[in-house]
């Protein structure tokens, strides 16, 4: 018979608690999970299969690199991968073009990567090594990608959590899960119901209490023996713990944490075809800077990006201002009339994460002092326990995959006692 007189609360039903709400599920434990929002999933939002022609993802979307954890649960789900295909592209405020990977300097980068012992910021780094007008080409692409692929701050994020992603150019291997990372949550709550998980929804967190109490922000009252909390970063501020906790959550503020504009366009037909066929990212200095297509399917949905510290640029914007402004990015791209693309739209959707009351923001990011402060959080020691994205030690921190191996091995410290 398994011993359920162990009960854990997880607060959060992102892929991190729903995965570490499984495992405990497993092994025996009576497991709560609390949820603020009205649906699981967290910053993965799966969009109806009916406004875009697919289970498009409102928010996190692809699968980067080996992932296997991700890969794991997928194989378990019946539920596979498609790479990405096609050509980068970009705009230079006159023309397209597919871009190459043409970096004259790239051994000198390479080599200066390969020889740095301490952590520097970013930023720091170039001052250091790559200063001169020569490099301004060079310091413009990394800059563009740590502010718009990382979500992070040149000044503040760790060159060496960067170093792999440099040394390949960022482009290793890409994926999306085929029926959108919507279908991996909702075999996670099958599993976890399967194994007795109970979930409460639209439950926000607003203390845990010495003892432990967990008090939802409705006054109900949760009593059991250990807490995990696998909410983003900004929230952990919005909850009252227990002191030890409050001291030990006080490292977070080592880890970044970024931001990002997201909006989906459906159009009548892939119009951008006619001019770059084999298109999948593109890249440009417009308001709305990054754009992909769903490459190799065929659904004619165009997805904006914009991530990073100058995302509060656009902070007053509402949904329907975004939408406007990423159709007026891709005409000035593409040549095109405003009103051509806009007779020619058929569903959108457009979200600041920021605004998300509860998440505050799209994923972390490394400074020189996270590594240090993630240890300091991933430790089991106390009845209240961290979990989630922000917390993962591996390459790709910010990503499903992270908060997956996160949520496990959370699970497992609990497990092992």
């Amino acid at each position: 018979m398994s011993d359920t007189s162990e009960h854990i609360v997880i607060v959060g039903a992102g892929a991190a608690g729903l995965m570490a709400a499984r495992e405990l599920a497993r092994a025996g434990k009576l497991v709560t999970i609390l949820e603020a929002r009205d649906r699981c999933g967290g910053r993965i939002n799966p969009l109806s299969a009916s406004q875009f022609g697919y289970p498009a993802d409102g928010g996190a979307e692809f699968v980067h690199g080996e992932a296997p954890v991700t890969r794991g649960l997928l194989s378990e789900a019946g539920l596979s991968v498609q790479a990405i295909e096609g050509t980068q592209w970009s705009f230079d405020g006159t023309k397209l073009s597919r871009e190459g990977r043409d970096n004259p300097y790239e051994a000198e980068l390479h080599a200066a990567l390969r020889e740095l012992k301490d952590d520097l910021t970013v930023a720091e780094f170039l001052r250091r090594h790559f200063a001169g007008d020569k490099y301004a080409r060079m310091r413009h692409s990394i800059e563009r990608m740590v502010e718009g692929y990382d979500a992070a701050e040149p000044e503040r994020a760790s060159t060496l959590a960067l170093r792999e992603e440099w040394m390949d150019g960022g482009h290793h291997s890409q994926g999306r899960v085929v029926g959108g990372y919507g279908a991996l949550i909702t075999f996670l709550v099958a599993e976890c119901r399967k194994h007795g998980v109970v979930i409460r929804l639209d439950c926000a967190v607003a203390a845990i209490e010495e003892g432990v109490a967990v008090r939802c922000a409705g006054g109900e009252v949760f009593v059991c023996d250990k807490v995990i909390l696998t909410v983003p970063l900004p929230l952990l501020r919005e909850i009252a713990l227990p002191q030890a906790a409050r001291k030990k959550a006080a490292a977070a503020v080592d880890i970044g944490f970024g931001n990002v504009i997201k909006i989906l366009l459906r159009f009548g037909r892939p119009w951008w075809r006619d001019r770059t066929a084999d298109l999948t990212f593109l890249l440009s200095d417009g308001t709305i800077p990054v754009w992909w297509t769903q490459n190799p399917s065929e659904h004619p949905v165009l997805t904006g990006w914009f991530g990073g510290p100058r995302t509060a640029e656009l902070t007053r914007l509402n949904r329907q201002a975004l939408i406007d402004a990423g159709i007026d990015s891709l005409a000035t791209i593409f040549g095109l009339s405003r009103d051509d693309l806009e007779r020619d739209l058929v569903a959108s959707e457009a979200a600041n994460w920021a605004h998300d009351r509860f998440a505050g923001g799209a994923y972390s990011w490394a400074t020189p002092r996270t590594r240090v402060a993630q240890e300091s959080l991933a430790r089991a020691d106390g009845s209240v326990l961290f979990s989630g994205e922000a917390l993962y030690r591996g390459r790709d921190m910010g990503t499903v995959e992270a908060a997956l191996a996160s949520g496990l091995e959370t699970a497992g410290l609990i497990v092992q006692g």
